[in-house]
This record gives structure tokens, C-alpha cells and sequence, in this order.
């Protein structure tokens, strides 16, 4: 969990406890902001493994065809 979600767990949990109903919301409104980053997060790490797994696909048959080259030279 980050701190976005923790802190909002625990505004949500106060506001509960006090009857504090815009507090709660605020609690709410802050874990949701939290999860969207984490969101966001993960679908960032998974372009970028994507993309690092085709530059080395790239490079593999990159690498193919310059041996292949190489051993009608």
C-alpha cells in the first residue's frame, strides 16, 4: 500500500469512528486516488517490459541475420 491508501484507510476509519461523514468521504476520495496511481504504476512497468522484451526480440533477429551475413561473406 502506498501512502495515499494508508492515510485515506485511516481518514476513512477516524471518520467512521467520530461520525465524521466528511471526513470519511475524504478517506474514501483519498485510498480511491491511491489505487488509481497504483493503477497506473503497474500499467507503466507493464509497457515498459513489453517493451523492453521486444528491443530484445529486435536485437535477437538483428543479431541473426548479421551471422547469417556473415557466414555467406
Amino acid at each position: 500500500m502506498d501512502q495515499d491508501r494508508i492515510e485515506g484507510n485511516l481518514k476513512e476509519a477516524e471518520g467512521k469512528i467520530t461520525g465524521d461523514e466528511k471526513l470519511e468521504k475524504e478517506g474514501q476520495a483519498q485510498d480511491s486516488m491511491g489505487k488509481a496511481k497504483d493503477s497506473v504504476d503497474d500499467a507503466y512497468e507493464g509497457a515498459k517490459d513489453a517493451a523492453d522484451d521486444a528491443w530484445d526480440a529486435t536485437k535477437d533477429v538483428a543479431d541473426s541475420a548479421k551471422d547469417q551475413v556473415d557466414k555467406r561473406i
